[in-house]
């Protein structure tokens, strides 16, 4: 079958996760140009739940996920999504402004002495911050469960996934879409954009106007700990000024220096001076000595000039739906947002249990960067 009712471009956790929403409904297709979903972004993610980090839109989609998160529909995954793990923000100095911002943006944090903030983080240094913050409500996400568990509902559903599978044109012709591919023309009235960090290209191939999209570079370090060490309990630490932070991971230490370099989209790969800062930064702030680095990779976070993602179809082409703009919350977000997604593509409102948690659609609306 050729003839769809959606095809979406994108098999990443945005592309994923809306298929999912949609397949129940509509005849769906995504296209995936590289050879396995999940490839740049999705597979590159610190994978954290963060619901006290992002722009305002994405405070509202990280906490209207959390339930989704938590507690999946019967039969979505074979393993849990979350493992709850607290994170420790910490002032580092001439960091008060952040501070503020801080506080007035999250819920439930809990102000630390460096005793409490030593308790949970051992190798914390005295002297380097002067104000610690415990955020409980944190945790790990096992992205590829969740990635997977999307794309297994897509298919459960009669959705079709495509990989290795990129649009080379595409025309609009008799209300409908004509997405050429090296597998083939595939036509839709309708065409979800989720192809992340190439979401403008995307659209000045279908005629589009571009909205500004950055794909930003963020390069990630794995570090050896001391011997004996046992981390495993120990909190997600960031400065508040957000010029670091580090986790564990699988008895080692992931480190980035939060680095947010533009470049053009691409298959990315780790700036080792970044890292080189991220490693001295959290060197400065703990007594962790770092010899070598173990691992690195690089991936991409994509946003439009406000940081809040575009979510909705374009005012001035039929039938082209803007799903970007993401950021690094695309994981966190993805069950609320993709609920929201869906709802637009189908011509209803958002849910009353996403705007409860103070979602102004007006600030995901592509036609604002018009």
């Amino acid at each position: 079958m050729t003839a769809f009712d959606i095809i979406i471009i994108g098999a990443g956790i945005a592309g994923a996760s809306i298929a999912a929403r949609l397949a129940k409904h509509k005849r769906v297709l995504i296209l995936e140009m590289e050879d396995r979903a999940g490839y740049h972004t999705t597979g590159r993610s610190a994978a954290a739940y963060e619901p006290n980090y992002g722009p305002p839109a994405m405070l509202a989609f990280a906490r209207a996920s959390k339930d989704f998160l938590e507690t999946p529909p019967p039969g979505f995954a074979d393993q849990q999504i979350l493992t709850w793990r607290n994170s420790l923000y910490i002032e580092g100095p001439d960091q008060q402004d952040h501070t503020a911002n801080l506080l007035a943006n999250s819920s439930g944090l809990e102000e630390l002495s460096f005793a409490q903030a030593h308790a949970l983080m051992p190798l914390l240094r005295e002297g380097y911050a002067t104000r610690f913050f415990r955020d409980p409500g944190t945790a790990d996400i096992d992205v590829d469960v969740l990635h997977r568990s999307f794309l297994k509902m897509t298919k459960s559903l009669g959705g079709q996934i495509t990989t290795s599978a990129p649009a080379t044109s595409f025309t609009r012709k008799g209300g409908s879409w004509h997405v050429a591919t090296p597998k083939g023309t595939f036509t839709a009235p309708s065409i979800v954009n989720a192809a992340g960090a190439w979401g403008d290209v995307i659209a000045q191939m279908a005629g589009v106007k571009p909205l500004g999209l950055v794909p930003k570079r963020r390069s990630i370090g794995i570090v050896p700990l001391p011997k004996g060490i046992d981390a495993s309990t120990w909190p997600f630490v960031s400065d508040i000024g957000e010029t670091w932070y580090c986790k564990q991971q699988s008895g080692k230490m992931m480190v980035s220096s939060a680095d947010a370099t533009p470049v053009e989209p691409h298959d990315a790969y780790a700036d080792d001076m970044a890292i080189a800062e991220g490693i001295d930064r959290m060197m400065r702030a703990t007594t962790i000595e770092v010899e070598r680095i173990d691992h690195s990779w690089g991936g991409l976070r994509s946003f439009v000039k406000d940081k809040e993602p575009a979510v909705g179809f374009d005012p001035h082409t039929d039938g082209f739906f803007w799903l970007i703009g993401q950021g690094g919350y695309g994981i966190m977000t993805s069950p609320a947002l993709s609920d929201a997604a869906a709802h637009l593509v189908m011509g209803k409102s958002i849910p009353s249990s996403i705007l409860d948690h103070g979602l102004d659609p007006i600030t995901i609306s592509p036609e604002r960067l018009r």
